[in-house]
């Protein structure tokens, strides 16, 4: 008799969660949130970037969620949470701070990391009190505070007024993805991936892109032109590490180096070789040691009950705000 054959393991896998909740956001919003690992051990959560899910962080889930509580969720209108006609920075931020009030205990600090559409949550929440309560320290994954559609390069020509209409119009199609084909792989892997993607890692990160609604895709789009975070980059006081792949043509370097200059705690700029857009995916041992780095650093050596010099920064914030 021959013995079955065990399928392979799949790292892109969403692993299960241990907890499953749905966190009402500030306008009604309902979002589907996970959570991860050990009760009482050292807090992450993490925020997803556009059109993607909680999906997309399954490598980061698990390798962290041995050692740590691990909060992630899906963004309104993506995965699991219900589409909302309130598509703007404010509503991000409003679902960041419902999602750390619901999952994180009253002072507990966590370590936040942003893909993406969730770096611009991260900078949307900087000056919240909610946020300011619960974030030890930051990570900025492929992201930028603003100038978004004219620093792209997904089109290929010289910067100027066609470009950025150009890529106006390909961010904000209203087309549907469709099944992913092998043309659809190649034309993602062009726009989101570094050159040297493997397969799998293309074909994982096709899955969830392709699994969000053309609304919510295009409707989300919309906040991308004309985005202003500066202010919000100016108020993240805590700690923050910036991670950007070299060959990023929806973010490209030049966002994270501004970004790394604007911070008033820049934690380190890691520019990762030949890395495209989807950073978490194509390199996730880097990004999960940035986050491992950050919670040794600034919640296991201070004690993870948030006892450390954040709260007293954080209360001078907030006499000046």
């Amino acid at each position: 008799m021959s013995r079955p054959t065990r399928a392979p393991f799949d790292p892109y896998a969403p692993p299960a969660p241990d907890r499953e909740l749905t966190v009402v956001s500030a306008d009604g919003a309902r979002l589907h949130v996970e959570v991860h690992g050990p009760e009482g051990a050292p807090a992450v959560v993490l925020a997803h970037g556009w059109t993607c899910s909680t999906a997309f962080w399954a490598a980061q889930i698990r390798e962290l969620a041995t050692a740590h509580r691990v909060v992630t969720y899906d963004q309104r209108g993506h995965g699991r949470s219900p589409a909302s006609p309130v598509c703007t920075t404010r509503a991000l931020a409003d679902d960041l701070e419902a999602v750390l009030a619901a999952t994180l205990a009253p002072g507990e600090k966590a370590v936040v990391a942003g893909h993406s559409m969730g770096g611009m949550t991260v900078m949307a929440a900087a000056g919240r009190p909610g946020f300011r309560e619960h974030a030890a320290a930051v990570v900025l994954c492929s992201t930028g505070s603003s100038r978004l559609v004219e620093e792209a390069t997904v089109v290929p020509i010289r910067p100027g007024r066609l470009r950025t209409r150009l890529t106006r119009g390909i961010l904000g199609s209203r087309a549907p993805l469709g099944p992913v084909t092998p043309l659809a792989l190649r034309i993602l892997k062009y726009g989101t991936l570094g050159p040297g993607s493997a397969a799998h890692v293309t074909e994982a990160c096709a899955r969830i892109v392709h699994a969000c609604p053309a609304r919510v895709r295009h409707a989300w789009s919309r906040i991308f032109d004309g985005l202003d975070l500066g202010d919000g980059v100016r108020r993240l006081r805590v700690p923050a590490a910036v991670v950007v792949g070299t060959a990023d043509r929806l973010t490209p370097p030049v966002h994270a180096r501004a970004l790394a200059a604007a911070l008033p705690r820049c934690a380190g700029l890691t520019e990762l070789p030949g890395i495209g857009h989807m950073t978490p995916m194509e390199a996730p041992g880097q990004v999960t040691a940035t986050i491992r780095d950050l919670v040794d650093r600034h919640l296991r050596a201070r004690g993870h009950d948030g006892d450390n010099d954040n709260d007293n920064e954080a209360a001078r914030i907030g006499e000046g705000a």
